[in-house]
């Protein structure tokens, strides 16, 4: 194995042996193959921001990871891409870029927004807050490191669909040992242990990641947690009543279970003992 940055929990599988021996990370034989391409040949921009947004941005540094183009003439594009550019820039900075192009086909102007973010998640949620349909742009596309359960799926969709509720305050990307990234934010929906920090955490080996959610009643105790890492990430409050009521029903129901058995009568006989043929145990494989 190199020792060429892994790109976060967002890297590329190779795809053979001389490419994971190129010196590219986990990043494929052709990293423009899926180059951007907003055709505004026959557009300008329609305010400065949007020109000077256009002209510091270059499609080849980018690799798309999701994309929708509204119907039937594409004038709006929404895309969420990898920026390589951003890995040997300052450490730590996001690298996830989340764009807004949209086209006045009859003025022939274009207006352009993009903003840097350490998950696709955070990047998502921020184009759907400006039109995007959230199904289109939660697939994402190529050989990108996969979800490695349920619960990061679900948080994932949870700050995709979170609106404004997550005020970003700070965020981390480290491309390689440890492959992580990590999000602080304020959560305003709770009073209690509002901030909120999401940490994803990639494996290179098996090409997956997990994403999880941890709750503080403060900003400097979740910095000192990023700092120190002694203790597993605590969980928010509202895991822990789920939990609380997962095992309420199951206990429930076993009482409930209880309760149902018939109860033998004074004159009762007692049923005949059935004798089960006893199984050999199986072996343990080698």
């Amino acid at each position: 194995m190199t020792n060429e940055p892994a790109f976060g929990p967002y890297g590329f599988e190779p795809d053979d042996a001389e490419s994971a021996n190129a010196g590219q990370g986990f990043w494929p034989g052709d990293p423009t193959a899926d180059e951007l391409d907003f055709r505004l040949g026959d557009f300008v921009p329609a305010d400065a921001a949007s020109e000077r947004a256009e002209e510091a941005f270059w499609p080849g540094d980018l690799t798309v990871m999701a994309k929708h183009h509204t119907a039937p003439h594409g004038s709006h594009s929404f895309v969420v891409a990898h920026d390589r550019s951003m890995t040997w820039g300052v450490p730590g900075d996001p690298q996830v870029v989340a764009i807004v192009v949209a086209q006045d086909l009859s003025l022939n102007t274009f207006t352009f927004e993009s903003t840097y973010h350490a998950t696709v998640a955070f990047a998502q949620n921020w184009l759907i807050e400006r039109g995007c349909p959230p199904e289109p742009i939660a697939q994402v596309d190529g050989n990108f490191m996969r979800p490695v359960d349920d619960l990061t799926v679900r948080i994932e969709q949870q700050i995709r669909e979170s609106g404004a509720r997550y005020e970003v305050l700070a965020s981390q990307t480290s491309d390689f040992d440890p492959c992580e990234t990590w999000t602080l934010t304020r959560d305003s929906s709770t009073d209690q242990a509002p901030i909120r920090v999401f940490l994803e955490e990639g494996d290179p080996e098996a090409h997956k990641y997990t994403m999880r959610e941890g709750a503080f009643a403060d900003e400097d105790t979740a910095r000192d947690w990023l700092e120190d890492r002694s203790s597993p990430l605590p969980q928010p409050p509202a895991y822990r009543d789920e939990a609380a009521a997962l095992r309420a029903g199951v206990a429930l129901t076993r009482s409930a279970g209880v309760r149902a058995l018939p109860k033998a009568g004074l004159d009762a006989r007692p049923a005949p003992s059935v004798q089960t043929a006893r199984q050999p145990s199986p072996r343990r494989p080698m």
